[in-house]
């Protein structure tokens, strides 16, 4: 891939919280900020006309998308990596232990039987798992017996409408690929291909979101162009938010998780101060082993039994620009974004998913 760096180029070293630092607590956790690079807010755009900065935006937005168009799903791809597939007559217990052994929350599964790919199994299917059990309480002794093939049934019986199984050809544009995943209400798309000896289905990797947007902010400085404050965006969640405290029992946000459709909740005080978040990658920490009893636990006392590699919670603020949201995407790993005042209260969050649709879709009916 001449002339572009990989998304696993940047060097970069990132500037993360603690994970869980005893000194701190699980209560309260350094924060991550994006830089800011202009001093003061920028004016809001008048209703009249486009400002200056308004058609430097939309600019680096059509550069960004020019970009996706004329890469490839495989370009976005490190130079080496491993993947990891699962027969969908896998016990569910041993799957767990197998991703928490290799430190992967998602993997693509495949059917023996038919040899054809079968989906992807991701934290949002053991979250699926624990719902059926907390409502089918006698079923909980046959939970080690349970297979992954039978994932599809949980979806059923809870109600929960599945998430679309798409994938993309290693060949097609990266343009492609990220409007799948937004149109499927995927976090990750599975790239796949079909051998040219057997002619069969054959699962290359699977790509991430934040890997498509680390790819963008490591090979495309127009993202620099993008200096409008996120006050002045249409972009993130700030009403209606699913939050909880540190004595909120975990099946309690659990619920919010499902009935939200959403990956985090954000852990406040009484005073709506952020202290943490609850991640749905979380849960698969308390249910390690195959064991469901942690799930009884507070908030606070689940998140004391995170790993020592958790990156920390990344926060902006309403003024932040996207290209400083991208610039912290590039040097660090990052989910999501909290998003903050100045007394660090809570007023939003912004999702990968948001960045990624506004980045695509924002101005492209001009186009």
């Amino acid at each position: 891939m001449s002339g572009v760096d990989t998304a696993d180029s940047a060097t970069s070293a990132p500037t993360t919280a603690p994970a869980n630092d005893a000194s701190l607590g699980p209560e309260r956790l350094a924060f991550v900020t994006p830089r800011t690079y202009l001093e003061q807010a920028r004016p809001a755009m008048s209703p009249r006309a486009l400002t200056a900065v308004d058609r430097e935006q939309l600019d680096g937005l059509r550069t960004i998308r020019a970009f996706l168009k004329v890469r490839t799903s495989y370009d976005v791809l490190p130079l080496s990596y491993r993947l990891i597939v699962f027969d969908t007559s896998l016990l569910v217990k041993k799957s767990l232990n197998i991703l928490i052994q290799n430190g992967i929350v998602s993997a693509p599964l495949w059917d023996s039987k038919s040899s054809t790919f079968a989906g992807l199994l991701t934290t949002s299917d053991y979250i699926n798992v624990i719902q059926y059990y907390w409502q089918n309480p006698d079923a909980l002794a046959r939970v080690d017996q349970f297979r992954l093939n039978s994932l599809r049934d949980i979806e059923k019986a809870l109600g929960v409408i599945p998430i679309e199984t798409v994938s993309i050809h290693p060949e097609r544009p990266l343009y492609e690929a990220c409007r799948k995943m937004l149109e499927s209400r995927a976090r990750r798309i599975p790239i796949v291909d079909i051998d040219d000896e057997t002619h069969r289905t054959m699962v290359v990797s699977v790509i991430t979101q934040y890997r498509i947007l680390k790819f963008i902010a490591v090979n495309v400085k127009a993202t620099q162009k993008l200096r409008k404050p996120l006050k002045e965006l249409n972009v993130g969640t700030y009403t209606g938010l699913a939050t909880a405290n540190m004595d909120t029992p975990v099946m309690d946000v659990i619920h919010m998780l499902v009935k939200k459709s959403i990956s985090s909740v954000p852990i406040i005080d009484k005073d709506g101060t952020v202290l943490n978040v609850f991640e749905a990658v979380d849960v698969i920490t308390l249910i390690k082993g195959g064991v469901y009893d942690d799930l009884n636990l507070s908030v606070g006392d689940a998140l004391l039994k995170r790993s020592d590699e958790f990156p920390g919670i990344y926060t902006c603020s309403m003024q932040d620009q996207l290209s400083t949201i991208y610039d912290t995407i590039r040097k660090s790993r990052v989910h999501r974004f909290i998003v903050i005042d100045e007394e660090s209260k809570l007023k939003g969050v912004l999702t990968l998913s948001d960045i990624l649709e506004y980045t695509l879709l924002e101005g492209e009916e001009n186009e």
